[in-house]
């Protein structure tokens, strides 16, 4: 049994130079990061390799790139199904290109995998939207293996079992799940333990945050402090270290200042706890 490493998100700057957000993870005794952008004028060649060396220089490995993409972007249910991931026609295109250049980038920067947000995928395989969407999906993640990384889906904004059936429809072996167990929450798609279930098997890496399910129909649920939602992490660590996860905890608290610094702490601390309890120290 091999137990997983706590890390947590880092924003991807120009320059990465000394003090940057790297730096913050090594500061709070953590050795490896998912590293972020939404900004493509930083999926350069040049700042991935400032990456690679400020991460080395601060003794964190980079487990991903979580990588952003053009064009509109709206969190909620009402624009978000026509504005996210590869699902609106209109910007599949330029966001198969985002995702290549974030591939060359992660390649770059010697981290595994990509991880994006797809979209709301069509949940009824006969919908005209259901090939096309694969295909683009398909694109991206042939691109990814040609340079020996995979291409993890971000969870939230389908149910477990759409994202299943995606995967066997695609069927290339770079495929993975970046699981956010607080987004299967905030959008109304799942329960964490139960979506281990049905797609455990692909999980590569964790968001540790936590959350509450909607309350109405047009905005998602709210985010809180790992332990406090209804992720039920003392059941959650244990089953997902069940179903044979081998991959990393990174802790991503959704706030800023100073209480984000305390929360990422704090989670440090409670997810130590419950890994003893799982793992052993």
């Amino acid at each position: 049994m091999k137990r997983p490493e706590i890390g947590a998100m880092c924003q991807i700057s120009e320059g990465m130079g000394e003090g940057s957000s790297i730096d913050k993870v090594a500061a709070f005794g953590l050795h490896c990061a998912q590293a972020v952008s939404w900004d493509m004028n930083l999926a350069t060649l040049e700042v991935a390799r400032a990456l690679k060396r400020r991460a080395a220089d601060a003794g964190v490995r980079l487990t991903a790139i979580w990588g952003g993409y053009s064009g509109p972007k709206a969190w909620n249910f009402t624009r978000g199904p026509v504005t996210l991931g590869f699902t609106p026609p209109e910007y599949r295109e330029v966001r198969i290109r985002d995702m290549k250049r974030w591939a060359e980038f992660a390649a770059e920067a010697g981290a595994p995998a990509v991880i994006t947000h797809c979209g709301f995928l069509p949940e009824n395989m006969t919908d005209p939207a259901f090939e096309p969407v694969a295909v683009a999906i398909n694109e991206v993640a042939s691109y990814c293996r040609s340079l020996g990384l995979g291409f993890w889906f971000e969870t939230g904004q389908e149910t477990p079992v759409v994202l299943l059936r995606f995967f066997q429809e695609i069927g290339l072996d770079n495929l993975g799940i970046n699981l956010d167990p607080a987004n299967l929450l905030l959008y109304g798609k799942g329960n964490p333990i139960d979506a281990l279930y049905v797609f455990g098997k692909y999980v590569r890496a964790i968001h540790a945050k936590d959350g509450m399910p909607p309350t109405n129909g047009r905005e998602l649920g709210r985010e809180v402090k790992v332990g406090e939602g209804f992720v039920r992490y003392p059941q959650f660590i244990p089953a997902l270290i069940e179903c044979g996860f081998e991959g990393d905890l990174t802790i991503e608290r959704e706030i800023s200042g100073e209480e984000q610094d305390r929360d990422i702490r704090d989670t440090v601390v409670y997810l130590s706890g419950l890994l003893d309890k799982c793992c052993g120290k």
